[in-house]
């Protein structure tokens, strides 16, 4: 990974530029309830927490460069957000690390048989470099899901859980998806993600892709993938089970990986871990008051600082509006 560099731009303002080699992320979050925010933004060390007023619709906005590295160090000046084409005011603005609710979905299926190991050392790399504050709830799936860990922030509980995984049976990857979207809704932070490792395209599920679709477009989790490709996948280029796994990732305004290796597992994991803490939060009131339900487009704009060139922006696509 490289190292990080800085940008000194020649006005009266000073921005530093953090680049990590990396791919893109970003999070969204829904209109959120007055249980979940309250007041201003505040942080610590390995310790932050973020508190908003609670009519804000948050954002969260990954920016990269023409190389995809992330770009960090941004300011709010920088950014201009559209909801449904219609510029809206940024009133909260944050690019610090808080504590995320991760949800871990780890496929054990028997074709991943010959993969789980170094699957299990990925998902121990991803933990170990995510912040002390977050906590965990871990998912395992073949014929059917299995919670085998509630929220903890204490990762030897989860590795423990891991070491004892076994692979055999069927991928019942939409349940799996389901079931962790709903858990999240317990989770005790409001930042949220999940993080799905499998190999394969669902072959034993209750649930249908619509169903998960939806149920991923009303929640305000982030959905990571990483889809281990083999010679005649269903995550090979081109393939069915590839193109739905992206769909839901991109909704979410996540991002899904394909890589060819096991050995490439762990780089992937860990960058995703880097990514989760270095993301900007925009929170806006809506000038939208209907309450009909709708979903709401939206759209994020960099005004590209001098010295950096051909900024990209990622973010969550949209959100249901609420319903009176």
């Amino acid at each position: 990974m490289k190292r990080p560099h800085s940008y000194r731009a020649p006005s009266i303002w000073t921005i530093r530029v953090l680049l990590i080699l990396s791919f893109a992320l970003s999070l969204s979050l829904n209109l959120l309830s007055q249980d979940n925010f309250s007041g201003n933004a505040s942080s610590g060390k390995g310790n932050s927490s973020l508190k908003v007023d609670v009519d804000l619709v948050l954002v969260s906005a990954t920016v990269t460069d023409p190389t995809s590295r992330f770009v960090a160090g941004l300011e709010r000046e920088h950014f201009r957000l559209f909801e449904d084409k219609i510029e809206q005011e940024i009133r909260h603005f944050s690019n610090e690390d808080v504590p995320t609710s991760i949800g871990l979905l780890f496929d054990v299926s028997g074709s991943m048989e010959n993969k789980i190991a170094r699957a299990k050392n990925a998902a121990v790399a991803f933990l170990k470099t995510s912040n002390p504050a977050d906590e965990y709830l871990l998912i395992s799936f073949a014929d059917r899901p299995s919670v085998e860990e509630n929220f903890t922030s204490n990762i030897n509980e989860i590795q423990n859980r891991l070491v004892n995984t076994r692979a055999k049976g069927s991928t019942s990857l939409y349940d799996a998806i389901y079931l962790g979207v709903e858990r999240m809704k317990d989770a005790n932070h409001s930042k949220k993600a999940i993080l799905l490792i499998t190999d394969g395209q669902d072959t034993r599920s209750r649930y249908s892709l619509v169903n998960v679709r939806n149920a991923v477009k009303e929640s305000d989790v982030q959905i990571f993938a990483i889809g281990i490709v083999n010679l005649y996948s269903d995550l090979t280029r081109g393939r069915s089970g590839r193109g739905i796994i992206e769909q839901i990732t991109k909704i979410t305004g996540g991002r899904a990986y394909f890589p060819n290796s096991v050995y490439e597992l762990e780089d992937i994991c860990t960058k995703i871990a880097i990514e989760l803490k270095n993301q900007y939060i925009l929170g806006y009131s809506s000038t939208n008051r209907a309450k009909n339900g709708r979903w709401r487009k939206i759209k994020i704009k960099i005004n590209t600082p001098k010295g950096l060139r051909f900024l990209s922006v990622r973010s969550k696509t949209g959100y249901y509006g609420p319903s009176g």
